[in-house]
């Protein structure tokens, strides 16, 4: 992993599918989907705001799912069906006045890679796809879906 100085962290942003879930969706004959969600990257999200670092979802779909799950875990910010997720953490530094360089990302495919070249420490699970375009600072152990998102949490808050 490249030296990061983990103390500028400021704002964790992640996206959820190949992150929090295995990228996979189950659909019923009724056309309802489903994901599953890892119960680790849900506790990241608690262990990361006692250390007063917010999380923010910013994914491409527009999924109930995902909804249900940043509501279940509080998060106050998510942004659905994003299609620039670097205008949006754009945004996001003028909104919690900060610099990239205080934003963490965890993504893992091809709308994810402008944000991942310009937050201060990114970050990729084993399993994407694009890997052979781009080196994060950190690829994690576990795959998207089980647990990934928290061990990008865990590296962020034992480095602070």
């Amino acid at each position: 992993m490249v030296d990061i100085d983990f103390k500028k962290i400021k704002l964790v942003l992640t996206d959820i599918d190949g992150v929090w879930t295995n990228a996979k969706f189950y659909y019923t004959k009724d056309g309802f989907f489903q994901k599953a969600y890892s119960t680790y990257d849900g506790m990241a999200v608690s262990l990361l705001k006692k250390q007063q670092i917010e999380t923010v979802i910013i994914t491409s779909e527009n999924c109930m799912t995902v909804k249900a799950r940043a509501e279940k875990l509080d998060i106050k910010h998510l942004y659905l069906g994003e299609q620039n997720k670097l205008e949006r953490a754009h945004e996001l530094c003028e909104m919690f006045d900060l610099k990239f360089e205080n934003l963490a990302y965890i993504g893992d495919d091809l709308n994810d890679l402008k944000l991942l070249e310009k937050v201060g420490f990114s970050c990729m699970p084993p399993n994407s796809p694009i890997l052979n375009i781009f080196t994060p600072h950190y690829i994690t152990k576990r795959a998207g879906g089980d647990g990934a998102f928290r061990e990008f949490a865990d590296i962020i808050l034992s480095n602070k």
